[in-house]
């Protein structure tokens, strides 16, 4: 059964769903896990409480890649209210398998960076900012 999930994690970091840029995002955050050197651009575009569009872009292992592309389908078309509740029980479920406390912090930065994206679209904002692995 692990080698099933590790393909399936494989597939995602080869070929990511909502992998690029989006020119009318309304929040945009910059995550990044210097340890590692993971990165991790989101963009959202918030209309009407919804996240009518996301979209990532990012370089790192495929933990941190595959997280995002997964989130990134789990969160599209949900209201904001409700992608902002996601958990990192919730994430590391997308994930499928056990991930090591030393990649943790890999397959948590697309969430860590969605909450940002999140705290600044509701500004009405865009930021730019590396999360400094807090």
């Amino acid at each position: 059964m692990d080698d099933l999930y590790r393909d399936y994690i494989l597939e995602h970091y080869r070929h990511p769903h909502n992998f690029g840029t989006m020119e009318d995002a309304t929040a945009s955050y910059e995550g990044a896990n210097p340890l590692c050197g993971d990165r991790i651009t989101l963009q959202l575009r918030v209309r009407a409480g919804v996240l009518d569009g996301v979209s990532f872009t990012g370089r790192g292992c495929a933990i941190s890649q595959a997280s995002a592309s997964l989130l990134t389908d789990e969160v599209k078309g949900k209201p904001v209210d409700e992608a902002a509740k996601l958990s990192s029980s919730d994430v590391l479920d997308l994930l499928g398998i056990e991930i090591s406390p030393a990649r943790l912090k890999c397959a948590l930065l697309s969430l860590d960076t969605l909450q940002h994206a999140l705290g600044e679209g509701s500004e009405g904002a865009t930021a730019h900012a590396a999360t400094g692995g807090e």
